[in-house]
């Protein structure tokens, strides 16, 4: 397949009044032409903070910081050399955003259709008049109803999925090679998320869009991802195939968001499953492996080195001193045995 981007060795840091916050600590994967990548974790894990980076998003050179032995490789060549204008051109035409909060992403004092045809106006040269055409017509694909309508209204007199569903237009408006979904199901209700996974799917087919998908649910990636990232504090712990990370997860720290999706055999009284404890600080991150104050395998040398990357497969990597042929067998726990995550 086609490689169209390619990040390596990304650390982010933000300058604080309390210290220099290690965001993101040497992030390494790639994206090919046309898959889904899904990025998963609990909040502040760096997930969004990673996906900001690709467009240049954050606020740099302070309190953001991309460290100079970053490399962001779009098409082979390394966004973070851009010129500002460069970057420019590159947000919306070749890289979108689909934020994570629709109604504080939308101007509130231009209408839907105007936000829409900007980047038409912007990136295609089209006029005033064309870019609302094709405005009402992103709209339509995006399954709004009554969409000439729709494209002269404000964004508060839409609902929360149609807030969504404009924002994808928005970032699908100029055919986008990648397509950044920053938890775009986060606000809205079960059947909504369906509708917009749905939706995302089949604009990708239509398209030939990447997709890169971050989010905290396991259970939204399960129908929509080729492969899978895991990350905590800061660092990719687990990559695989959706195959491999839902049906042979290797890391502690994967087995504990697997557990803790709902599952259709679940009984009316049982408890959900609760990961306790809370991420590390990264003002100063711990040395070894950044799960073992929360892992109920953790071993000495879980809290004194940081393990190094085991491949089980050509597709599926995994940092755990579990993986060490030293390590105690440890068995995949029961209820992820029972037919993977399904």
């Amino acid at each position: 397949m086609e490689k169209i981007l390619d990040v390596q060795d990304l650390k982010v840091s933000f300058h604080t009044y309390a210290g220099e916050v290690q965001a993101v600590r040497g992030v390494n994967f790639y994206l090919n032409k046309g898959e889904t990548l899904a990025i998963v974790g609990e909040s502040g894990c760096g997930k969004t903070v990673t996906s900001k980076s690709l467009m240049r998003l954050l606020p740099e050179p302070m309190p953001a910081e991309i460290k100079k032995t970053s490399k962001i490789l779009f098409n082979g060549k390394n966004i973070l050399d851009m010129k500002e204008s460069e970057i420019r051109h590159l947000r919306g035409a070749d890289i979108s955003m689909i934020f994570q909060d629709p109604m504080t992403s939308l101007n509130p004092t231009m209408t839907v259709g105007k936000q829409i045809a900007e980047s038409l106006i912007i990136h295609k040269g089209l006029s005033k008049g064309e870019a609302f055409e094709e405005a009402v017509k992103m709209l339509k694909l995006v399954n709004i109803p009554n969409a000439e309508k729709r494209a002269k209204q404000y964004p508060h007199e839409y609902s929360g999925g149609m807030r969504q569903r404009a924002m994808i237009a928005i970032a699908l408006a100029c055919e986008p090679k990648i397509l950044i979904a920053d938890e775009p199901t986060t606000a809205l209700d079960v059947t909504i998320q369906a509708q917009i996974m749905d939706l995302i799917k089949d604009l990708q087919k239509d398209l030939g869009t990447a997709v890169i998908l971050v989010t905290h649910d396991l259970g939204v990636v399960a129908d929509v991802a080729d492969r899978i990232q895991v990350m905590y504090a800061g660092v990719v712990i687990e990559h695989g195939t959706t195959d491999e990370v839902f049906y042979n997860p290797k890391h502690p720290y994967t087995w504990a968001l697997l557990q803790s999706v709902p599952r259709l055999e679940t009984e009316n009284k049982d408890v959900l499953y609760a990961l306790g404890g809370t991420p590390p600080d990264l003002i100063k991150p711990p040395v070894g492996c950044p799960f073992a104050a929360r892992c109920e395998y953790c071993m000495e040398i879980c809290k004194e080195v940081m393990p190094d990357a085991t491949r089980i497969s050509d597709t599926h990597g995994v940092s755990c001193w579990l993986q060490d042929p030293l390590a105690p067998k440890v068995e995949v726990p029961e209820v992820l045995r029972k037919g993977g995550a399904e």
